[in-house]
């Protein structure tokens, strides 16, 4: 079978005398759920970054959907292509504040417009259409006009996760994406990146601190220490007692209470503030 991801052998150093991936492998089907887990300074991040292409490693390789991203050190000719297979949702949203919502969104398909267009973010109105149905999708459709900084941290998570919608992306990788969320902002992300797993049976890597997070939306764990992999199997079999002997006093922090009870999203309330943007001929 062809794994959605696969990491062989990864190994990166950004000091001699600590690793911060070592020798790590693993890989993920199509559409299973994964939560990397770890205390801070683990490697989650930086194995998301190198699973997207963004860095490069000393030794390893990565293939997303059997193709090469990177291999012992160097990207792959093709890595943009591939890259456009992955959707990658920021802790801090990476978004442009003073565009709006809409068009931050249709950024999503830059790859596949001509460049002229993407230059000047001229899009057609069936590309606007989804778009919107993408932000309709995520609960914040009523938004699509506003400029993104006008948005709530959640919501504009949320546009991030509908930027993946339209780019068609068949991996999700979600760096810390509740870090910076409220409880309830928290809860509807996490749901819809499991909505969006389910439904669409895209393979889904999120980064987490919260054991409670990764255990009710994530079938599956890969916990990390110092940059090796400590534990990967189900997230039903990890217990107080196996995360502390695996991570130490570290555990505190792992297991600290930073959900919420809940984990069916509530609707957005709308605000909606119109402005222009160019749409070509459809």
């Amino acid at each position: 079978m062809t794994h959605t991801i696969e990491v062989r052998g990864l190994s990166k150093s950004f000091r001699a005398d600590r690793k911060a991936l070592d020798e790590v492998t693993l890989s993920v089907a199509p559409g299973e759920m994964v939560a990397l887990l770890g205390a801070s300074g683990s490697g989650k991040s930086t194995l998301l970054r190198h699973m997207a292409g963004f860095v490069t490693a000393d030794a390893g390789e990565i293939l997303v959907n059997g193709r090469p991203v990177q291999r012992n050190g160097r990207l792959a000719r093709n890595v943009r292509q591939v890259r456009g297979e992955i959707g990658f949702v920021f802790q801090q949203f990476n978004l442009v504040g003073r565009l709006p919502v809409i068009t931050n969104v249709l950024v999503g398909m830059l790859a596949r417009i001509p460049k002229w267009r993407s230059l000047f973010r001229i899009f057609k109105a069936d590309e606007l259409r989804a778009g919107l149905d993408a932000l309709a999708q995520v609960g914040i459709d009523d938004y699509a006009f506003q400029r993104a900084s006008t948005l709530s941290g959640g919501q504009q998570q949320r546009a991030a996760i509908a930027r993946t919608l339209v780019q068609n992306a068949r991996v999700i990788l979600a760096d810390e994406p509740i870090a910076s969320l409220d409880p309830e902002s928290s809860r509807r992300v996490m749901s819809l990146l499991t909505q969006i797993n389910r439904t669409r049976k895209v393979a889904v890597v999120v980064s987490l601190h919260q054991v409670d997070v990764a255990m009710r939306y994530c079938p599956r764990v890969v916990a990390l220490r110092h940059g090796k992999v400590v534990y990967d199997g189900p997230s039903a079999s990890l217990t107080s007692a196996m995360l502390r002997d695996l991570y130490g006093t570290e555990a505190d922090e792992l297991l600290h209470d930073a959900a919420t009870d809940a984990d069916q999203p509530a609707a957005a309330m709308p605000a909606p503030a119109m402005v222009t943007m160019n749409l070509a001929a459809a």
